[in-house]
């Protein structure tokens, strides 16, 4: 019996160092790739301008990991910048990513997941807008990545469920583009990740 307490203990206690080498948390931060409509017309406008469409986050995430697969949520600030006819959208954003990861063979992992998202602030050419149809949405994350040690290095893609629209009365502002405008995400995310 009393062996049999000890190999019980030793396996769950093996069980535990694992996960928990697998676990943690850390702080991220990259850039995003906004697409309005065609990613490779947009690549080309971006190679020919390259801030244009080009935005950063920063944030924080935790893992929660077995052998193969983990649980990371994550909380990120994202600043993203969009091109409307020769005008700039600006949005800030809260974002609240929840992937389910899988480890698929050596530092490469896959993931997806739902992301949260709160707007925070959007301007389009220097006049703040105030009437976002929906301030909170839900989109969809997949991607890869690699992780070396503490190091991580992921690429991934996000698109927004739901049709969510800002537009503009004044005149003055539909003439720098047009009355409305699709705040939907959909962006390649590139980051950089440390676990702490």
């Amino acid at each position: 019996m009393k062996k049999t307490i000890l190999v019980a203990f030793m396996a769950l206690s093996g069980f535990y160092g694992m996960s928990q080498s697998d676990s943690g948390f850390g702080i991220k931060g990259g850039l995003n790739y906004n697409a309005n409509g065609d990613y490779f017309e947009s690549a080309g406008e971006a190679a020919r301008n390259p801030d244009r469409n080009v935005g950063y986050h920063l944030g924080i995430f935790g893992k929660i990991g077995l052998s193969k697969v983990y649980l990371r949520p994550e909380l990120v600030y994202t600043k993203t910048k969009s091109d409307y006819d020769n005008a700039d959208f600006d949005m800030s954003k809260l974002d609240v990513p929840v992937l389910l990861g899988v480890k698929v063979i050596g530092p490469l992992h896959v993931f997806a997941g739902p992301s949260f998202q709160y707007i925070l602030d959007t301007e389009f050419d220097g006049v703040t807008i105030d009437d976002v149809e929906n301030d909170f949405s839900v989109g969809l994350n997949i991607g890869a990545g690699v992780s070396l040690g503490k190091l991580g290095i992921d690429l991934r893609y996000e698109r927004g469920f739901s049709d969510n629209e800002a537009s503009f009365i004044n005149t003055n502002i539909t003439n720098l583009g047009p009355s409305r405008i699709d705040t939907r995400p959909d962006q390649l995310i590139l980051s950089l990740s440390l676990m702490l």
